[in-house]
């Protein structure tokens, strides 16, 4: 048995609705590569007793060396050129950091260095250049702890002396935007436009569209946004047709991109949306207790025979968006490979000056 299981309602799914559609090479720009044995759980553990963020994400998988990873596209995406874009997860180590440099040359795959905001600018551009990494990515639980979740900024955990090394770098920059309002919090919008006019050389990716799940989370995001015509988003981890085609029909196929929060997505789920909130259908005994998680529920057996996985539910709403929207196929290979493609190139050159 390999590292994923597929069931016939799987193959079924991939074949009527996603093979002939995808095109035959994708890049992924969100994805996550450790080793659980290089965690520092120490910090972890601390980390822990004030926890900010969901924790059902930890439940799909103990780490993702870069081999699953490989094995994973292999057998989800049959058929398809698979490249990705890497990083450590919030639980970052120097030790994970260097497996992810390791995993960058091994694979010839790009990847970007899981930054600490008390890192200084020296700092992280020496860990950049070391490990031939193409900029920064951060997470709020990184923030001081102090902090409480609702009050966390974006510059708490991505400082302004470390953006402005980025800016001179020409580097590119993962953001996961803090804050319960997500896409629509004001200070989110404010800080985001901050980094678009302040800093012009940083090659800015807003992951999962502001973490907008639903479209409750959009607000007046894109009429603000229009002051940042050029900015890049990626939907991934985002399963909402609606807000994927309100980004298309706002922004354009040309500053969206497609990632997949791998391991995540290797999840069996549906989503759904219940009074402004998303909330994963998942089978029964399949990740440990959720009766807590208020983004978890569990379903019947003869229901979970007709989920399948969270990636295949993340293309497919892009698919439905796209199909309304009547997208070309040159748009639909833009989002889903292209312009990841092109964002990379122009950081390479920038940083390193290759071509």
């Amino acid at each position: 048995m390999g590292l994923i299981e597929l069931t016939e309602y799987d193959k079924k799914v991939y074949e009527e609705e996603l093979r002939e559609w995808l095109p035959t090479e994708i890049f992924d720009v969100h994805t996550h590569v450790w080793l659980d044995h290089l965690v520092d759980w120490e910090d972890v553990n601390e980390a822990n007793k004030n926890k900010r963020t969901v924790t059902w994400p930890s439940k799909v998988a103990l780490d993702n060396s870069l081999e699953d990873l490989q094995e994973t596209y292999k057998e989800m995406l049959p058929g398809k050129q698979v490249e990705a874009l890497m990083f450590t997860e919030k639980r970052a180590s120097a030790e994970n950091n260097a497996y992810v440099a390791e995993c960058a040359k091994k694979s010839g795959w790009p990847a970007l260095y899981y930054s600490h905001p008390e890192e200084s600018a020296d700092e992280i551009e020496t860990k950049i250049r070391e490990g031939h990494f193409l900029g920064l990515k951060s997470y709020l639980d990184l923030a001081p702890r102090y902090l409480p979740e609702n009050e966390i900024r974006v510059f708490d955990f991505f400082p302004k002396h470390q953006l402005e090394r980025l800016n001179e770098m020409g580097a590119m920059m993962m953001l996961h935007i803090p804050r319960p309002g997500r896409l629509k919090d004001p200070v989110n919008l404010a800080q985001m436009l901050e980094i678009y006019e302040k800093y012009p050389g940083i090659r800015l990716i807003i992951a999962h569209i502001g973490r907008a799940y639903v479209p409750e989370d959009i607000g007046n995001a894109f009429d603000i946004l229009e002051n940042a015509p050029d900015m890049m988003m990626d939907f991934t981890a985002n399963c909402s047709e609606e807000v994927i085609e309100e980004t298309l029909r706002r922004r354009g196929a040309e500053h969206l991109m497609f990632g997949s929060d791998m391991p995540i997505l290797r999840m069996r789920m549906r989503r759904i949306t219940e009074n402004g909130h998303y909330v994963n259908l998942v089978p029964r005994g399949a990740y440990g207790d959720v009766s807590g998680d208020s983004n978890m529920r569990e379903v019947s057996n003869e229901e979970a025979e007709h989920l399948t996985f969270f990636l295949y539910e993340e293309l497919l709403a892009f698919k439905k968006a796209s199909e309304r929207l009547g997208l070309s196929r040159k748009d639909i290979e833009d989002v889903l490979c292209n312009n990841a493609r092109r964002y990379i190139k122009e950081a390479k050159k920038s940083i390193y000056g290759e071509n």
